[in-house]
């Protein structure tokens, strides 16, 4: 896959649509169009690498902290839980598109998410994502 064909470059150059939780300029993070959970987010490196073993050292160093930081405002402005980071690596583990990803996952008790590949998904329309876009952008302040 070239940068020109993968759906997660599209997006951090803006090609296509995404609802924007934050970005810096080696990061995106972005609502997941299928959540598993309002407030699901994905951190979507803006260079291309296909997986966690094509990611530089140095940018793997700073995409935790970013993730905590994250994963905090999510818990804030969703009330979940808990949360789930998942990234997967291939096909066989679930990878869906080939550009590294980290998804940060709010949990609800008796929420009956499944973390498998197409089960337990949402499909929110642009009203839902507004909000919690709202949501999350007002708790994210000082990110």
């Amino acid at each position: 896959m070239t940068k020109d064909d993968c759906l997660f470059c599209k997006i951090a150059r803006g090609g296509i649509p995404s609802y924007k939780v934050y970005e810096d300029g080696e990061f995106i993070a972005i609502l997941d169009r299928y959540p598993r959970n309002m407030g699901h987010t994905l951190i979507i490196t803006k260079e291309h690498c296909d997986d966690l073993f094509g990611l530089p050292p140095d940018a793997a160093g700073r995409l935790l902290p970013l993730a905590q930081r994250l994963a905090a405002r999510i818990r804030e402005a969703t009330g979940c839980d808990g949360l789930n980071l998942l990234q997967n690596n291939g096909e066989a583990a679930g990878q869906e598109v080939g550009h590294f990803h980290l998804h940060i996952i709010p949990r609800f008790f008796g929420d009956g998410v499944s973390l498998t590949r197409a089960k337990g998904r949402l499909d929110p329309g642009p009203e839902e994502f507004e909000r919690m876009l709202r949501k999350l952008k007002q708790e994210a302040k000082g990110l």
